[in-house]
């Protein structure tokens, strides 16, 4: 059997762990990074397949004849042609609940930052302002005390309700909103009202037709005026034009980001202009703690020993 990983810069192997890995099949072939003219070759002599974001559409896997199981090493499988994988009989497995600390810590790293301002107080330190303060402090930005505001949290799954419990442990209060499979549940509030009401708005919903640039020009004009939100999701949840408008506008008090809907984004991206204020955006690594990768890479070898056991796929 011969395993193939197409992306192994992803997650970074030498900080891990990867014996149980090398030993799940008789040969590995390991490839940093994978282009789409290269996948065809690679793919072409492998029993199983490691991907974390290479495309593997319909034409790549009727190409490849030895093929029987692809590993996503990730929650989302929208980078493999499901329903030729099905039709190939090529079984398709992901990973759930890895990241299950690490974006929860990742995405309050972001809301005190945004309510306590510390990373601007910080420039200032070491560009000398506090040294030439006539006071004994700096009080140029804004602070918010986050107890008794009001955390909105659109999408209630696990990453949501550590989210959550991280809000009261700060004594916020929780709304959570409805979900979007129409089914009402007692306690949630609708949309419209999580907006109207909100101090913080953390997205942690997936990325669907019916959330697609859910957080549009409309959506952001019922936001609380001077609301934060947060976005440690999927980029493609907000309409990030209408997003830097508000900003520029200052009906936002802030945002931060570790998601864009194009990754990397490019130079000409709409929030990467340097005079939108109040924007943080880290680069997709909510999810990147050692910790958390060894938990993806040992789902991708239980997924691989599942399979030699003829156990049902799991998307």
């Amino acid at each position: 059997m011969r395993g193939v990983f197409l992306d192994t810069s992803t997650m970074k192997l030498e900080e891990l762990n990867t014996s149980a890995l090398q030993n799940s099949l008789d040969q590995w072939d390991f490839y940093e990074t994978t282009s789409a003219a290269e996948a065809a070759e690679r793919l072409a002599n492998a029993d199983v397949i490691i991907t974390n974001k290479v495309i593997l559409n319909r034409t790549l896997l009727e190409q490849a004849h030895h093929l029987k199981i692809i590993c996503v090493c990730a929650t989302g499988t929208n980078n493999i042609d499901l329903t030729a994988a099905q039709a190939l009989n090529i079984s398709v497995f992901n990973v759930k609940g890895y990241a299950g600390a690490s974006v929860p810590q990742h995405t309050f790293a972001l809301i005190l930052a945004l309510a306590s301002n510390w990373y601007r107080y910080h420039e200032d330190v070491f560009a000398g302002r506090w040294s030439q303060s006539e006071i004994f402090c700096l009080l140029d930005y804004p602070v918010i005390e986050l107890a008794g505001k009001t955390l909105g949290i659109i999408g209630y799954g696990a990453l949501g309700q550590k989210v959550a419990k991280l809000g009261e442990a700060l004594d916020m209060r929780i709304l959570v909103a409805e979900s979007f499979d129409e089914k009402k549940t007692e306690g949630r509030t609708s949309l419209q009202g999580l907006c109207a009401e909100s101090d913080v708005i953390s997205l942690h919903c997936p990325l669907s037709e019916k959330t697609e640039q859910l957080v549009d020009k409309n959506f952001i004009a019922t936001m609380k005026p001077g609301a934060l939100l947060v976005n440690t999701a999927r980029g493609g949840l907000v309409d990030e034009q209408a997003l830097a408008d508000a900003l520029r506008s200052g009906h936002l008090g802030g945002a931060a980001l570790d998601v864009l809907s194009q990754e990397p984004p490019p130079v000409s991206h709409p929030l990467l202009d340097k005079d939108i204020p109040n924007l943080i955006i880290t680069p997709h690594n909510a999810w990147i703690s050692r910790e958390s990768r060894q938990r993806l890479l040992d789902g991708v070898v239980e997924n691989i020993q599942a399979w030699k056991k003829k156990r049902p796929s799991s998307p």
